[in-house]
């Protein structure tokens, strides 16, 4: 159902699943087996796997802390999209990686659920895409010392209120791992 006409495919996003990224993240390691089952499952269904990474100030390129985690293997074949801004479509080659592979539906997966996972949701879904967010599948670190939520309330929410989500011709959800269906036309599952 996408805007983005003549656009039917889906691809699964792994946003910045990085080592210091994910160091102290809300069960990190379920969330990272999810991505990877994921990523099993679209590639056994030939679907384009896209990886973003990070870099700033604080995350280096080619510093340890900017590599993938171990546990995650990109293919050379799967794009992989650098960027500097929590929004994985600002300032990148995404949607021209996206428009080459006909893609107008997006899975989405990985860290920080507060900031580049919400930032790459809206980002997408304001330029058309159909948006699943894989919802154990994306993690961030606690950071209630600050005064805000414990990361397991942050979660709960980006999944509550992505379910709410709407807009003309695209649709938006939430949808656990084991059942996320990367054919298109199952886009209107639930939680």
């Amino acid at each position: 159902m996408t805007s983005l006409r003549d656009r039917p495919n889906t691809a699964l996003v792994v946003v910045d699943v990085q080592n210091d990224v994910v160091a102290n993240a809300h069960h990190r390691d379920e969330v990272i087996a999810n991505i990877n089952t994921l990523i099993e499952k679209a590639r056994a269904e030939q679907v384009p796997v896209i990886w973003v990474q990070h870099s700033d100030d604080d995350l280096p390129e080619n510093s340890d802390g900017w590599q993938y985690v171990a546990e995650l293997q990109r293919r050379e074949s799967e794009p992989l999209v650098h960027k500097k801004y929590g929004d994985s479509f600002e300032d990148t080659d995404l949607e021209s990686e996206l428009a080459q592979r006909g893609v107008g539906r997006l899975i989405i997966t990985g860290a920080q659920t507060d900031a580049c996972i919400r930032a790459t949701l809206h980002g997408a879904f304001v330029r058309g895409y159909d948006t699943l967010l894989v919802g154990d599948a994306h993690t961030t670190e606690d950071f209630s010392e600050y005064g805000l939520p414990p990361a397991d309330k942050v979660i709960a929410h980006t999944n509550m209120y992505w379910t709410w989500q709407t807009g003309p011709d695209r649709t938006a959800n939430v949808i656990d791992a084991a059942d996320v269906n990367f054919d298109a036309t199952d886009h209107e599952a639930s939680p």
